[in-house]
């Protein structure tokens, strides 16, 4: 009997973000247009590095897999805000709300040791020039690839094994926009505060980790190229600045998130969205340094696949 009545519920509904008929109108259209700079901007850069040859190096290659991240991370959650804001009851099965854990832990696990890698190959690039062919070399990078994504699926499948077999058998209502684990684990029918400071030591533990070494990567980088080169500040600002401004963002509010220890529904919600929504689309678009569109050399492939596309059309 008690086994059947921790089945009880087979759906959640979501809270939203609002309630306003006006607002909601305001914010699928800006969603809307958003999702869709994401999904075309993300991946153009992954089409762009795979076609063109002269993109064939560790940097773009590692650009390619957080473009590639960036649109799969987005896509777990903002296709679904964007439609249950036309809609008077937000629900979604249970299985759909365990997917979403599963995937949203998965790639932003991954995103975040993928952003690791990204800064050692910077610092091997600009602290040991001579060396970076020997060190990053194809088969290193590949490696450093899959780690991220072992470490992200591993991370997940913890996440999700702690929280799958809870019994669901009362409330159903989640405040926010998707299932996220802290607010999920509030509609449990048991005591979840041991297992909720768990999971919030094991996200906040991946977060910090990577977002302090990030802190420290960066700080070398940029006092090595100060001190050992000419306009050193300038050069190290223009080659770093782009990646330092989307780590602070991305680990921002998931660090707060998980590891603050009051939660404001309204400050969770807007962080969520940052992350989920807004962040992936700092990679294509945030100028100017390295890793973006505004980047000289993929506005040089940009400019080529565009006059290869005219010539095939037959245009002269």
């Amino acid at each position: 009997m008690e086994k059947a009545n921790q089945s009880v519920v087979h759906e959640f509904i979501f809270q939203g973000l609002c309630n306003s008929k006006e607002l909601q109108i305001f914010l699928f259209l800006s969603f809307s247009i958003l999702y869709l700079m994401t999904v075309v901007g993300n991946l153009f850069v992954v089409l762009l590095i795979i076609t063109d040859p002269h993109l064939h190096s560790p940097m773009y290659f590692l650009l390619a897999n957080l473009s590639f991240v960036d649109f799969c991370l987005s896509s777990v959650t903002t296709p679904k805000l964007t439609t249950d804001l036309l809609k008077e009851k937000k629900t979604i099965s249970f299985g759909g709300c365990m997917s979403q854990i599963l995937c949203v832990h998965f790639f932003g696990g991954g995103e975040m040791v993928l952003l690791v890698t990204m800064a050692y190959d910077r610092y091997v690039a600009i602290c040991k020039p001579l060396h970076y062919s020997s060190i990053m070399d194809r088969q290193k990078c590949i490696w450093l690839v899959l780690i991220s994504w072992i470490v992200g699926f591993v991370h997940a499948m913890s996440q999700l094994i702690m929280i799958l077999e809870l019994p669901f058998c009362g409330p159903r209502v989640v405040d926010s926009f998707f299932c996220d684990i802290p607010l999920v684990l509030k509609l449990a029918c048991t005591d979840t505060n041991t297992l909720g400071m768990l999971i919030n030591a094991d996200s906040g533990i991946l977060a910090t980790t990577c977002f302090i070494v990030l802190l420290v990567s960066y700080t070398y980088i940029l006092l090595t190229v100060c001190l050992h080169s000419e306009g050193g500040a300038s050069k190290a600002l223009s080659t770093c600045t782009s990646h330092i401004i989307v780590v602070v963002l991305f680990f921002g509010p998931c660090i707060f998130i998980y590891l603050w220890p009051v939660s404001i529904t309204w400050v969770d919600k807007f962080l969520a969205v940052f992350y989920t929504v807004i962040t992936p689309l700092l990679n294509p678009l945030l100028p100017p340094a390295i890793y973006t569109l505004r980047n000289k050399d993929i506005k040089k492939a940009t400019k080529k696949l565009v006059n290869q596309h005219v010539k095939s059309m037959g245009y002269s």
